[in-house]
């Protein structure tokens, strides 16, 4: 009889996990889940209570393990003992939720008694411009890992990690779909970066050289990846487009706004299109292979709500 291989990760449901939130104070009110929370993503009080709080309480042991480990480093290099930040990464699907996880993890974290500086930023500035993507032919695959420039990224995190002060960061801007030529915004030395975006734990290509490369998921202390059926984020996706037509893309303004001008069959035909062309094959090709390189998996169910933690063992 073959044996079976040993479960990498602990699994909780949902009771299991509010648990080990261990009486800790929730620091957020009703009013600032709402705030924070994007369009089509209905967590409550609640669900943030239940799954961020004990997630935001474990990663405070994971900040002091990695803190002490990095002064026990410099005791023995006799170097000198700076602030290394600790970096987050929130991957997961479009339409996931990934957005609201990471403002919600950035609001907790910062509440802790310690006030530490905690910052947010998304890979989507990351993404090379339209002009270059057309260059290259792949518009339609816009949120592909080749759609980003990885070596900026990837230098970006070199520079956090480094301690290196104001390191830039391009600003993409969702109401013209592209990154802003003159727009950036700068990061200063946060005690917590959290880094949002489809393709954070993606390992990329190895040299056959044996020479060595950095990938993004390199600098990442703890990695989290929002898991899901395919066809709740295709439902979601579709939520979320319906949505927009009916708000963001009514502006005159947005590379979207043809398609509030749409009837609702067109729209909806446009974006069943979208889904099944670009978002299904990179979720399945690039986006969810990644999934089992996370440190946590959070799985939801149909009504976008938590239902099984699972935490890699260590």
């Amino acid at each position: 009889m073959a044996r079976r291989a040993p479960d990498p990760y602990h699994r909780f449901t949902k009771a299991e996990w509010s648990k080990l939130r261990d009486n800790q104070p929730m620091t957020l009110t009703t009013a600032d889940i709402e705030r924070l929370r994007t369009l089509s993503d209905p967590i409550s009080f609640t669900e943030a209570e239940e799954i961020y709080l004990p997630l935001s309480r474990l990663l405070s042991f994971y900040v002091e393990a990695v803190q002490g480990l990095h002064s026990a480093s410099t005791r023995f290099l006799r170097t000198p003992d700076r602030k290394v930040p600790f970096i987050i990464g929130v991957a997961g699907s479009v339409a996931v939720g990934k957005s609201t996880t990471a403002r919600i993890l950035q609001a907790l974290l910062s509440r802790w008694p310690s006030s530490p500086k905690v910052d947010l930023v998304t890979t989507d500035g990351f993404l090379h411009a339209n002009a270059e993507l057309e260059k290259r032919g792949i518009m339609d695959r816009k949120g592909f890992p080749e759609s980003y420039d990885r070596n900026r990224f990837v230098q970006f995190l070199a520079d956090i990690k480094s301690g290196k002060p104001k390191v830039g960061v391009p600003v993409y801007s969702h109401l013209i779909y592209d990154v802003l030529p003159d727009g950036e915004v700068q990061v200063d030395r946060p005690d917590i970066l959290i880094v949002e975006g489809l393709n954070i734990l993606q390992p990329g290509d190895l040299p056959r050289t044996g020479k060595p490369i950095r990938f993004a998921s390199d600098f990442l202390d703890f990695s989290v990846y929002i898991d899901a059926d395919e066809q709740d984020l295709r439902d979601w996706f579709m939520v979320r487009f319906r949505r927009l037509r009916e708000t963001a893309f009514t502006d005159e303004k947005s590379f979207f706004y043809k398609f509030s001008q749409m009837n609702a069959d067109e729209a909806e035909a446009f974006g069943l299109w979208a889904w099944e062309a670009i978002n299904l094959p990179n979720l399945r090709d690039n986006i969810l292979p990644t999934r089992s390189r996370a440190d946590l998996i959070l799985t939801k169910g149909s009504d976008h709500l938590i239902e099984q933690v699972q935490l890699r063992r260590v």
